[in-house]
């Protein structure tokens, strides 16, 4: 059904005609000012972030944990608790050109613009135009033209234009308000993009490093195989060993070597991966081997749950997407009430150009008043659905708070239980040499068979690695958990209202054209977007 409005024309029924055009000059006087000097009621509901009742302490232990609760919180570089100077490098540049990072940095500073765009409907709007024509009017007197009538002339007309909405219900400044908190969740976003990066980038370069060191194992092996198989061939030809004791190591050989294979294959597509975070093509990237995986002893400030929702940025996001939902049932409420609108416009039109003829002016002013009588039910539809989206992000919040204790409780289980793994599964390895050295020499004494000695190798092969795995997944859940607890975050990160504004009102200045001024310690490369379009290089530093 159309929409049926009751409109007043001219100005407010009953005032003096002056209202409408002093009115718009005092708000064109004020336009500047950022204050609510405008009596205006907001409709939107007292927002309030749902409060929850969370348990006093993990369930889960970690030895990477301190043991006391501590008011101390993650430093923001986290990785460098890992003590390893090639992950810190590979993080730094990987901040200073991802593009997916700087594709978020960019979202946040649209989100600044958009919310300028929409706090812009509060001030009155103004408007200049003109219009210049030749025309030829027929060589035919006809019955109304005048013979003495110039058969070519001009007209020229110029105008201007003056708008403004009051808006005493707030509509505007709800939406303001809705775009301001779309920018801080925008920012919250960039900081959970930040740590995912961060944090994906640390988990592949452990993967990295578990490949290396089951390679120098599976390296070590072949080599121990080949010296075996070269004896038990000197024995088959001194008919001391036989046929099947040479197809056995031979198996035994051949099939480490394929593992081998398979983990070189693994590691180049783990090193790819780690190659595309930091903005490099693969073929122009490599990462050196080394042969040992180490855990490192560190600890990390243990935080108590109900201080988790203020560190982490998806918390951080849904709860400002809760605040944008709030205010967007004041909107909706104040389409119930009548929209006031006031305007004004005036001229010149004149024949040959001639603006001197104060009499060829025109101009009116005037305000407009509509207000909603029936439309089928639309508005009360619309609050309903504002009210309903409104819950569904609570229900959201809810459920992100939910997924982000249930991380941190599976970092602090996955690390305690993996560290007590990677300590029997070292004690276990060394059983295992033993076990092997001992095989070995009655072997060599004649009193084993080659079966029991492959086995015996076999056992201490798959031990070895199994060691390298969980020290990999231990380094991996270590990751997980410090990601889980906010990596050093915090929501007084985010950018205050104030800070969300990339200009003023009355600012036409050509430095902030491209790019508004860092807000929330986020930056964008512009102009210079360019700087880390080499693909085999190394990223270009964020000044």
């Amino acid at each position: 059904m159309m929409s049926e409005r009751v409109c007043i024309g001219g100005v407010w029924s009953g005032l003096g005609r002056s209202v409408s055009c002093y009115g718009l000059l005092f708000a064109l006087t004020l336009s500047g000012c950022s204050t609510d000097w405008l009596p205006h009621a907001d409709l939107a509901p007292n927002y309030q972030p749902p409060q929850y009742v969370v348990p006093a302490s993990w369930h889960g232990a970690s030895p990477f944990v301190e043991a006391t609760p501590s008011d101390g919180e993650l430093r923001p570089d986290w990785w460098k608790v890992f003590n390893d100077p090639i992950l810190d490098g590979l993080i730094e540049q990987a901040m200073a050109a991802n593009p997916d990072l700087q594709a978020a940095a960019e979202r946040f500073v649209q989100a600044r613009d958009m919310m300028m765009m929409a706090r812009s409907r509060r001030i009155p709007h103004l408007g200049l135009g003109g219009k210049a024509t030749d025309s030829r009017n027929s060589v035919d007197t006809g019955l109304y033209k005048d013979p003495d009538s110039p058969l070519t002339g001009s007209l020229a007309a110029g105008a201007g234009l003056a708008f403004w909405e009051p808006d005493f219900w707030s509509a505007i400044r709800n939406a303001t308000r809705v775009e301001t908190y779309r920018a801080q969740e925008r920012a919250a976003d960039w900081g959970l993009a930040r740590l995912s990066l961060q944090a994906e980038l640390a988990a592949n370069y452990f993967t990295l490093r578990g490949l290396d060191a089951q390679a120098a194992i599976y390296q070590q092996s072949i080599d121990l195989y080949r010296r075996s198989l070269d004896l038990i061939k000197i024995q088959f030809a001194g008919a001391i060993a036989s046929a099947l004791d040479v197809a056995r190591v031979e198996s035994l050989l051949y099939s480490t070597e394929t593992k081998y294979a398979q983990i070189q294959g693994q590691r180049q597509v783990t090193e790819q991966a780690i190659a595309i975070l930091i903005n490099r093509a693969p073929a122009s990237f490599t990462i050196e081997p080394v042969d040992d995986l180490r855990v490192a002893n560190f600890t990390i400030p243990r935080t108590i749950p109900s201080t988790l929702l203020e560190r982490r940025p998806d918390i951080a996001a849904m709860e400002r997407r809760m605040a944008e939902a709030n205010r967007a049932i004041g909107i909706a409420r104040a389409a119930f009430f009548p929209d006031v609108r006031f305007s004004a416009d005036g001229g010149l039109l004149d024949s040959g150009l001639n603006a001197a003829k104060l009499a060829a002016g025109f101009w009116s002013y005037g305000s407009l008043v509509s207000l909603p009588v029936f439309q089928g039910g639309y508005r009360r539809a619309q609050l309903q659905q504002s009210w309903s989206a409104y819950r569904e992000t609570e229900d959201r919040y809810r459920a992100t708070v939910l997924n982000a204790f249930r991380e941190v409780e599976n970092g602090l289980s996955l690390t305690n239980r993996l560290t007590v793994a990677a300590d029997r599964q070292d004690a276990a390895v060394g059983a295992f040499f033993k076990t092997q050295e001992l095989t070995s020499e009655l072997y060599l004494g004649g009193l084993a068979s080659s079966l029991e000695l492959i086995y015996a190798q076999v056992q201490t092969l798959e031990a070895r690695i199994n060691a390298v795995q969980i020290k990999a997944d231990l380094l991996r859940a270590s990751v997980g958990l410090i990601r889980a607890l906010g990596g050093g975050w915090t929501s007084k990160q985010l950018p205050t209202d104030e800070q969300i504004q990339p200009f003023d009102t009355l600012e036409y200045t050509h430095d902030n054209l491209e790019k508004p001024a860092p807000a929330g310690g986020i930056d964008v490369n512009a102009p210079n977007n360019w700087v880390n379009n080499d693909l085999t290089k190394p990223p270009v530093p964020q000044p």
